[in-house]
């Protein structure tokens, strides 16, 4: 009697214990599942990081840099990440989803496409803050060694585009564009047709010289792609060099080429005025004043795009954004590295939306 009372108390110890590592396992299971969802709240499949990831331009990757490194001077958070990717590889990346595999920041030599923020909105991107960081000039080069010379929006044009005026392009020296240019092979190092850079080129200069024509300008109207095909493309035949998204690139092989012209951000004109100098285009040259007044004819903003969806999940997004903005004035530390700062009303609208984090809507685009 007193052994079954024995077995019935040892029974009941194992069951308890069961029943207790059950309900341990329960909570962990649970626990578990709810951190998974707050670290998820940034999209599913890549876990969790406390670094922040930024892609993009090759022109605002300086400006980012210094951020970065500034950004971390507190204490609070950790060096981003940074990858060179150009702007439009760059969109491809941030806009593939939302998640801790996916890109926090965007960087961006030009403005975000309609066509990107479709796709951002296709792949459960559909929180995106644009933050217009400052302004930048589209510097057309050359080495201080190379005879010295100015061009028009339109002689660029002709010697770079594939089908000036809709005809192929036969130019190989500059004279052969206008004899008062010089006898030299045309040689262009430039940016690839990732880069916003290569977008800003077409829209600022390339389109601007092809419209001289008022039968090519006439097309716009009539035959879009015609006219795309005709202002945008740039010729493969060799005058024109894809240099890669590394604009310090283009700065090397201007230093060993005395007769060839470069095309790169004005940041990287500033910084090596001790070998290279700019072209100026129709009468203006590429100088901080020129370019901050408009005057410029290369003259652009620079943006970054944020993940609003990353906000709050990935540590230090909002606190970034707002060192960016705020580097970016007029005595900033940004300016010291080459970028112009935006006009005083631009900066306080910035700074609001660093704060707010509006969202971007898409008839804002084009």
């Amino acid at each position: 009697m007193l052994e079954r009372s024995h077995m019935k108390l040892r029974a009941r110890e194992t069951f308890n214990k069961e029943i207790l590592m059950k309900t341990k396992f329960a909570l962990l299971t649970m626990a578990t599942l709810a951190l998974a969802g707050c670290e998820n709240q940034a999209g599913g499949g890549g876990g969790s990081r406390d670094q922040i990831r930024i892609v993009g331009s090759s022109t605002v990757f300086p400006f980012a840099k210094a951020v970065s490194e500034n950004f971390v001077t507190s204490g609070s958070f950790k060096a981003p990440v940074l990858e060179s990717t150009g702007t439009g590889a760059g969109m491809s990346l941030f806009c593939s989803g939302v998640g801790a595999d996916t890109p926090d920041i965007e960087n961006a030599s030009r403005r975000m496409k309609a066509s990107e923020f479709e796709l951002c909105q296709t792949n459960g991107v559909t929180d995106i803050v644009e933050i217009n960081i400052g302004i930048d000039g589209i510097a057309v080069a050359q080495s201080n060694d190379g005879p010295s010379f100015s061009l028009t929006p339109e002689q660029i044009y002709k010697a770079i585009a594939a089908k000036p005026f809709g005809k192929e392009n036969t130019y190989k020296k500059w004279s052969d564009i206008d004899a008062s240019l010089p006898s030299r092979p045309i040689s262009v190092y430039g940016p690839p047709s990732t880069s916003g850079t290569r977008d800003a080129l077409t829209e600022l200069i390339m389109e601007v010289g092809c419209k001289t024509d008022p039968a090519t300008k006439a097309l716009k109207d009539s035959n879009k792609d015609e006219y795309e095909l005709i202002c945008h493309e740039i010729r493969t035949d060799g005058p024109y060099l894809d240099a890669g998204e590394n604009d310090n690139l283009i700065v090397q092989k201007l230093k060993s080429n005395p007769n060839a012209v470069g095309i790169f951000g004005y940041s990287f004109l500033e910084e090596n005025l001790d070998t290279v100098r700019g072209i100026a285009i129709s009468g203006v040259q590429p100088d901080y004043d020129a370019i901050a007044s408009g005057k410029y004819p290369g003259a652009r903003p620079l943006f970054i795009y944020v993940k609003k969806q990353h906000v709050g999940v990935i540590p230090g997004i909002q606190e970034y954004v707002t060192e960016f903005v705020k580097a970016g004035t007029r005595d900033g530390y940004l300016v010291k590295t080459g970028l112009i700062a935006s006009p005083e009303a631009t900066r306080t609208a910035m700074l609001e939306a660093a704060k707010n984090l509006p969202l971007l809507k898409k008839d804002e685009l084009k």
